[in-house]
């Protein structure tokens, strides 16, 4: 495994300048936003599409840094029912495509996105039960009219450029954001679609990570390495589905943090253990979002955290077996 990187978290700096200070704390990988949430700031598929000059230095300086790309990532909601907001998101997953199979990358990162209620909605549609019996109206329409055809007809133009795994965040507000719906469009659509593993949001819904990787197998393409504190104040006060603004902190059920400040080192040494006992050998990209921290502090301290939980060799033969 590598410890990597989401560059936006230095999108207000050029490439360059992003990739030195990776570097200089031993980051190995790097997955770059393309467009939709996380923004192009390091990779415009409309200009590096269009200009093999362009195209070339950016090539060059990924060669020059020594850093794999792991995913590129177009974070987005592309079955929207606002026609206009769902066609840019679509286009921005289909140019990042392109861009991949330029790049000899076989893989995307985004969100499986939430239709609305019907072809007439204005906003999408998050549906968490089961009653009245409305919502489970409501979630056959989605998956079975908006859903699953989107995403069978996205991995088919992937596949035909070379993309062979699409990661979906599972996160609340989408329809895939835990274990089951990630296998269940997974089984709908086929072995294309995988998640992009983020633990920050499985943590504050009360699921247990480690359970999740182990029901997912290879369908884990990517992971986010950030974490969730919970705070048990709040929760057992109000609960833990909390719409007040991120940075009201000390009122909020949880928040992000960098990895460690929301669960021990133990508890991510069982992550990564379990990571590499389904398989899994890729990369741990820090997608810092920690409020209470400063751009460097937060991504030191997840790498300094890392590399005490990472695996980086292969297992030695079992000699006392």
């Amino acid at each position: 495994m590598k410890i990597g990187v989401f560059t936006t978290l230095l999108s207000n700096l050029p490439l360059e300048e992003a990739l030195k200070y990776f570097t200089s704390l031993g980051i190995e990988a790097v997955e770059i936003g393309c467009g939709g949430y996380p923004g192009n700031a390091h990779a415009d598929p409309d200009v590096l599409l269009g200009d093999d000059k362009a195209l070339d230095a950016f090539k060059g300086l990924i060669k020059d840094y020594g850093v794999m790309i792991s995913a590129l990532s177009c974070h987005g909601n592309p079955v929207h029912p606002n026609k206009e907001i769902a066609k840019s998101f679509d286009e921005t997953i289909r140019k990042t495509i392109l861009l991949a199979e330029k790049l000899d990358i076989h893989q995307i990162n985004t969100f499986s996105g939430c239709p609305g209620d019907s072809e007439n909605a204005k906003y999408p549609n998050w549906v968490t039960c089961p009653w009245p019996d409305d919502f489970l109206t409501i979630l056959d329409w989605q998956w079975n009219e908006v859903l699953i055809p989107y995403w069978k007809d996205m991995v088919a133009f992937a596949k035909s450029h070379g993309v062979n795994k699409i990661a979906f965040e599972m996160h609340p507000g989408f329809c895939v954001y835990n274990t089951d719906t990630m296998l269940r469009i997974r089984d709908a659509v086929g072995p294309e679609l995988g998640a992009n593993f983020d633990p920050s949001h499985l943590i504050w819904q009360g699921m247990d990570p480690v359970a999740s990787i182990r029901a997912l197998g290879d369908a884990i393409f990517h992971f986010h390495a950030k974490d969730t504190k919970l705070d048990k104040y709040n929760i057992a006060r109000t609960g833990v589905l909390d719409t007040k603004p991120y940075s009201d902190e000390i009122h909020r059920s949880w928040i992000f943090r960098s990895v460690g400040y929301g669960n021990d080192e133990t508890y991510w040494k069982d992550m990564v253990s379990n990571l590499r006992l389904v398989g899994y050998d890729h990369v741990l990209s820090i997608e810092h979002e920690d409020s209470l921290m400063s751009q460097n502090e937060g991504l030191s301290k997840a790498v300094e955290m890392l590399r005490r939980c990472v695996i980086t060799e292969d297992p030695a033969a079992m000699w006392w077996a």
